[in-house]
């Protein structure tokens, strides 16, 4: 893809003229705007709310996919050679031996897109055919989506599906506020509300009033910002702003609202989620891309061969004549007309060197292996009964080729199942109590007629505490639980249930209710409680909602004695930095949340504060005012929360588990090993991202996570260093030594992202300082300080890790006019993807769907790697559609991922399967057949080439027409069908225990084009044995034992070329089984019976041109001796290749790098190693003792972000030793040697300098317990003093 165009976009945000309009209920007025469409050409400006994903229709089908097929190099010279054949005075063949292969070719792949296209047109009638309720006249009446356009008013109820772009008019909800639910388009599952505005919400009351409605709206144009949307409704004489929280974005569901009503904005293919999602293009994989070229390769050299051999003809063509005066009457033209029509004589007799059979046996090929995913019943998923479906037959190799993985997480990774699993109320510490795993012999909810009976956690201490009322912490904890949330509450079949925001929120109102404090209902301005059986009325006197940038939520509440309390929850950096105290408790609660985190749980502080009346009455005022203006509202309100939510006091901690699909860390590890880096897309906030993370396995204790400004003083060092190294040199420099030592993790949002491509030639720092990363404020002011120096010293000790010396503040160079503007954001987006390439996990968090697509096609344009995408909604399918293999998993979001993707799956874990077995299968499969197919047709075919020398360089065919025509359709087709969908060179289980075998498919080590010159040359040979062998034993030969005639001299060479050719399949087959006995036995047995028809007497009396051959074979096969010469040619084709393979499999020194030529060459790998086998032992790194005070979990600064929080406080278990490396089994591998070099893997040492002493950079470093966890993770400086004789000099790694 092109140059990634987020100037564009920028662009775009900035642009305040509005110039799209739409009136309400008057199609008339609003089918008046155009827009130019081709030349003078115009069409309507607003579209109509029918979709179409499909690619053909019945008129654009023929010729747009026979254009699409000749784009294959391939058909286009099969093409040109049948065109030529259709010349009698060239054509040395029938014209029907290439067209019907070339038609038969064409209908299987025409065949193959209109299934496909098929499917897709198939689910766009069944969306285009949904119904909804439009206003038409002065009532709703129920039509098609199809029959919706801008302006139209729609009706909508509980869990409908929003079909359009809909500006919320009204709903049956107090403020006229409607709940949707935006899984199809972010992945949340969690509800967001939105709210009319207000001059709707009170005049639009009933359907009568919304006939008589004719408000304009005037906004953007249609763009793919999802969360981004600006206009203004005109009515009345006035004007009401109009912002995104007014809008209700096709896909949504509406959750938890009766009715609501709509108008019509954007419609169709202008809705945001349709600009989100890419065209259908065409995939295609490597070895197809290659195959090109090799044809194109071919096609030159045959051109050339040809004209060599006209060459030939012209200097020969005289002595030919006179020698031979019987045919100087068939040469009747001038030497030059003769010699034009032997080239294309020549270039029809050697194009079989490109052997048409060769592309349709890889259709059945591709075809077979995709039937076998199908057929895979390990990949099938019972509790949905859904079993793995290749929608694509064409990619199959490319599967064994993927080097990066793109995921979405919510549904994807994650199961979006959150359950309680332990808090910390005062400072104590409540897990699960010891038994909990067994079955419990009675619920100890059962108390509680509010209890849902499905929390699984279970301390009875805590719970006689709760009941006991008499700790004010603990009953303040659970109020608070019960009172500060967004959840929905209603009565279904006379029980309460929960409609949350978010399953976090879910689950915590969940556990405070089964502890006795049962939220019950909530209005505009009270929530109703239920504690220990009393209810409590608390009147709401504010609610500052969560954001991703103040981290907590709070409400002020005026209970029912008249007292005024504050309660807050939100992450743990910032609410320690508001309490009133910190002491013993505060600590406490810190090791807490350390433990906790170490645990991958989701953590959440709670605290309060009682608010004195004066001191609400002001502060109400100040909240008003700020509520009510039209400029920078956000930013007033935001600082009238800073100023109520200080001096808290803390409760406690709770730690949520967010359940993980079976099976993903392994399948994540198993990816890892076999080389693929697994990045994660997700349109979900950071916190929640990083946690998924660390649960599974993505991140670990032990990397080092850049944070934001990290990242852009590292570009910005990237920049400086390509633009002052020599011309060339920089690229290769850095891409060599980035990054070398240490293991390293990016963290980023899809704001930071754009910021990063858009304004990297600004100073890094002043980016940082613009606003977008947020630092969070000390305690105090030592605390700060010390944060500060923390800061420098990590920053300091970042760069020597990463190998790069520390830079100024230099700006990186400007862009001096337009043209050199396209090569700075070239450079920005190689910089930024190299220094992502480098790091062995990335996560990008609150990117839009176009932003996925956009960084898979970063990473397909500048590493020219194979890229995957998963996922499972519809914001993943412009991901899906752009990645070079989409699979989609059938989850909770619907089916829209499935029906754009390439792969279908029930289950992330089954992507280990669908890699690591099934896509290395067939790019194993698939190089075999290729390098077969090519050998085996020189061999066969390259003989026309020498007898062109003893013909006259006459164009003669050496073959019998039909040999020619039968021998890639019969006489040698079963063995090479047999390795393109039966080999194995390993069995399934042991691919998934040796996942390094992968490696070989993303090195094209199967098939390159040094692989393509090995087969080329073995064929050569052959045919030159073939021929010349045969020729040698003839000469001067006569008589009735002799085969110097034509014929007999044709049999004897394709005789030897068959069987030499059989000889070498039965060489390359290591899965024998009975299929590919009778393969073989079948093809000689085709041989056998189509030679004795062809070349029998009755068949000559018909037609002695079609069948010259009378009884050839018959008669050279009746003599021993010409056996004898067959069977010489033969094994001087089998034995030395043999040999050479023995020996150098003897020879040859054992590489780690992977395994193509074990599997190239034959050497077995199905039987399972011995206790000494070289395979597995890859040795580990040896324990390594804990650093000095990180046992003592000393007290952190709580400055450090959040990412930086999940690093601190205690060894990890990525510290301890490794013992697994097989992602089946768990391997016991021998322990590291002393002196071996350290693993890439393992922890390194802590850093030198001991406290007190001033350290390099001109600072006395502080003690070791301040140290952020992160900082150990950088590798150990280098010492004074003499060197070690066990480690390597600097540069010898």
């Amino acid at each position: 893809m092109g140059s990634l165009r987020y100037q564009e976009d920028f662009e775009e945000e900035k642009n305040s003229a509005f110039t799209w309009e739409v009136q309400a209920n008057s199609r008339s007025y609003n089918s008046q705007f155009k827009k130019k469409s081709f030349l003078c050409w115009q069409k309507k400006k607003h579209q109509s709310n029918v979709i179409c994903t499909a690619k053909y229709n019945v008129f654009s089908f023929l010729p747009l996919n026979l254009y699409e097929q000749f784009h294959r190099t391939s058909n286009l010279y099969f093409l040109f050679i049948i065109v030529l054949q259709g010349f009698p005075e060239i054509s040395t063949l029938p014209w029907f031996t290439l067209f019907a292969p070339l038609l038969c070719l064409l209908i299987i792949r025409a065949a193959r897109d209109l299934v496909d296209d098929i499917g897709r047109h198939r689910s766009d009638r069944i969306v285009n055919n949904r119904p909804c309720q439009i206003l038409v006249g002065k009532s709703f009446l129920w039509k098609k989506w199809a029959n919706l356009r801008a302006g139209d008013l729609v009706c909508l109820h509980r869990d409908s599906v929003v079909p359009a772009d809909l500006l919320l008019l009204a709903s049956t909800e107090p403020s006229s506020l409607c709940y949707v639910e935006t899984a199809d388009i972010d992945g949340e599952t969690n509800l967001k509300f939105r709210q009319a505005p207000p001059i709707t919400h009170h005049e639009l009351t009933s359907p009568r009033k919304m006939a008589s409605f004719q408000g304009k709206v005037v906004c953007e144009e249609p763009n793919s910002r999802l969360h981004h949307f600006v206009g203004c409704l005109e009515w009345k004489g006035r004007k009401h702003p109009l912002d995104s929280g007014n809008l209700l974005l096709r896909g949504c569901k509406v959750r938890n609202t009766d009715t609501c009503y709509g108008m019509v904005i954007y419609a169709g293919f202008d809705t945001k989620i349709m600009k989100n999602c890419g065209k259908v293009h065409l995939k295609r994989t490597k070895i197809d891309r290659l195959m090109n070229r090799l044809v194109v390769l071919i096609f030159l050299s045959l051109v050339l061969i040809s004209m060599g051999l006209s060459f030939g003809f012209w200097f020969k063509v005289s002595e030919f004549k006179a020698k031979h005066h019987y045919v100087s009457s068939s040469y009747m033209h001038s030497v030059a007309s003769e010699t034009f029509v032997i080239f294309w004589g020549f270039l029809i007799l050697l194009s079989v060197m490109v052997p048409m059979a060769m592309f349709i046996m890889v259709e059945f090929i591709y075809l077979g292996n995709s039937i076998f995913i199908n057929w895979d019943v390990q990949m099938y998923y019972e509790p949905q009964d859904k079993p793995a479906k290749a929608r694509s037959t064409s990619l199959n190799d490319q599967l064994g080729q993927v080097e990066y993985v793109f995921s979405d997480k919510t549904g994807t990774l994650t199961q979006n199942i959150m359950t309680f699993k332990k808090c910390c109320i005062g400072g104590v510490i409540y897990g699960p109590d010891e038994d909990e795993d067994t079955p419990a012999k009675e619920d100890p909810y059962l108390w509680n007629e509010f209890a849902d009976g499905k929390l699984l956690y279970r301390n009875s201490r805590l719970l006689r505490t709760v009941r006991a009322g008499e700790d004010r912490l603990v009953r303040e904890f659970w109020r608070l639980l019960a009172i500060c949330h967004t959840v929905m509450a209603q009565e279904r079949d006379n029980r309460l249930v929960y409609q949350a925001a978010s399953p976090d929120e879910e689950a915590l109102v969940t556990a405070a209710r089964n502890f006795g404090y049962v939220f019950v209902a909530r209005t505009q301005d009270s929530i109703t409680v239920m504690e220990l059986g009393e209810e409590r009325v608390y009147q709401v006197l504010a609610m500052m909602d969560f954001n991703s940038i103040r981290k907590r939520m709070s409400v002020l509440v005026r209970n029912p004695e008249g007292s005024i309390y504050l309660y807050t929850k939100g992450a743990d950096t910032v609410i320690f930095q508001r309490l009133r105290n910190k002491g013993t408790q505060e600590w406490t609660t810190e090791e807490a949340l350390a433990s906790f985190a170490e645990q991958t749980l989701r953590t959440l502080c709670l605290a309060y504060k009682e608010v004195d009346e004066a001191v609400f009455e002001g502060w109400r005022q100040r909240h008003q005012e700020a509520s009510i203006l039209l400029q920078n509202r956000a930013q007033a309100l935001h600082q009238v929360y800073e100023e109520m939510e200080q001096n808290l006091q803390l409760l406690g901690a709770t730690a949520i588990e967010d359940r993980l699909q079976d099976g993903v860390c392994d399948t994540i590890k198993c990816l890892k090993q076999g080389n693929i880096k697994v990045w994660v897309l997700t349109g979900d906030k950071q916190e929640t991202a990083v946690n998924i993370g660390f649960a599974c396995q993505l991140l670990s204790e032990s990397m080092l996570i850049l944070e934001e400004r990290e990242i852009l003083q590292i570009l910005e060092a990237y920049w400086e260093s390509n633009n002052n190294e020599p011309h060339g040199k920089g690229k290769g420099h850095w891409k060599n030594q980035f990054l070398p030592h240490v293991k390293v993790a990016m963290v980023i949002t899809g704001e930071f992202l754009d910021q990063v491509l858009l304004s990297l030639r600004r100073e890094p720092r002043a980016l940082v300082h613009s606003g977008n990363v947020e630092v969070d404020e000390p305690w105090q002011e030592l605390d700060e300080q010390k944060t500060d120096f923390l800061r420098a010293r990590r920053m300091s000790l970042m760069w020597r890790a990463l190998g790069i010396p520390l830079r100024g503040t230099g700006l990186a160079p400007q862009a001096a006019d337009s043209s050199s503007s396209d090569m700075l954001c070239v450079q920005r987006e190689r910089a930024f993807v190299e220094l992502a390439s480098q790091c062995q996990a990335v996560i990008c968090c609150r990117v839009t769907p176009k932003q996925k697509a956009l960084i898979v096609g970063l990473v397909k344009k500048y590493q020219r790697v194979v890229t995957l995408a998963i996922g499972d909604g519809a914001n993943d399918v412009n991901m899906i559609k752009t990645a070079d293999i989409g699979v989609g998993l059938a989850g909770q979001e619907g089916m829209q991922a499935v029906q754009s993707s390439d792969y279908a799956l029930a289950q992330f874990s089954f992507l280990r399967r669908l890699l690591l077995v099934h896509g290395r299968w067939s790019y194993m499969r698939v190089c075999k057949f290729l390098r077969y197919f090519v050998y085996k047709s020189l061999a066969s075919m390259m003989v026309q080439i020498w007898f062109a020398f003893y013909s006259g360089f006459t164009a003669q065919p050496l073959y019998e027409g039909w040999f020619l025509a039968l021998f890639n359709l019969l006489y040698s087709t079963l063995p090479i069908l047999y390795i393109g969908l039966f080999e194995q060179d390993v069995s399934a289980e042991r691919s998934l225990e040796l996942p390094e075998l992968y490696v070989a498919g993303q090195k094209d080590e199967l098939f390159n084009y040094w692989v393509f010159v090995q087969a080329l040359a073995h064929g050569m040979v052959t045919s030159l044995v073939n021929f010349f062998m045969t020729l040698w034993v003839t000469h001067d030969s006569a008589g009735p034992i002799s085969f110097s005639d034509y014929q007999s001299f044709a049999v004897v060479v394709a005789l030897s070329g068959l069987l030499s050719i059989t000889m070498e399949v039965i060489l390359i087959i290591k899965y024998w089984t009975v299929l590919s006995v009778l393969a073989i036995v079948l093809s000689l047995f085709f041989y056998v019976v189509v030679t004795w028809v062809t070349q029998s007497f009755w068949l000559f009396q018909i037609s002695p041109k079609t069948f010259p051959f009378l009884y050839a074979d018959q008669n050279v096969l009746s003599h021993p001796s010409i056996l004898l010469v067959i069977l010489l040619n033969v094994s001087l084709n089998t034995l030395p290749t043999l040999a050479l393979r023995v020996i150098y499999q003897a020879l040859k020194k054992p590489r780690p790098k992977g395994y193509a030529d074990l599997i190239t060459r034959g050497t077995m790998l199905r039987r399972a190693p011995g206790p000494d086998s070289d395979l597995l032992a890859h040795e580990a790194p040896p324990p390594r003792e804990p650093p000095p005070g990180v046992s003592e979990a000393p007290r952190l600064p709580r400055t450090l972000s959040v990412l930086g929080r999940r690093r601190q406080g205690r060894v990890s278990s990525e510290d301890e030793p490794r013992t697994a490396s097989s992602c089946a089994t768990v391997d016991q591998r021998p322990a590291r040697q002393p002196g071996a070099a350290q693993d890439a893997g393992s922890s390194p040492q802590p850093l030198p300098e001991a406290p007190g002493k001033a350290s390099r950079w001109g600072v006395p470093p502080p003690p070791r317990g301040t140290w952020p966890s992160s900082w150990r993770s950088l590798p150990q400086p280098a010492r004074r003093g003499p060197p070690d004789p066990e480690r390597p000099a600097r540069g010898e790694q």
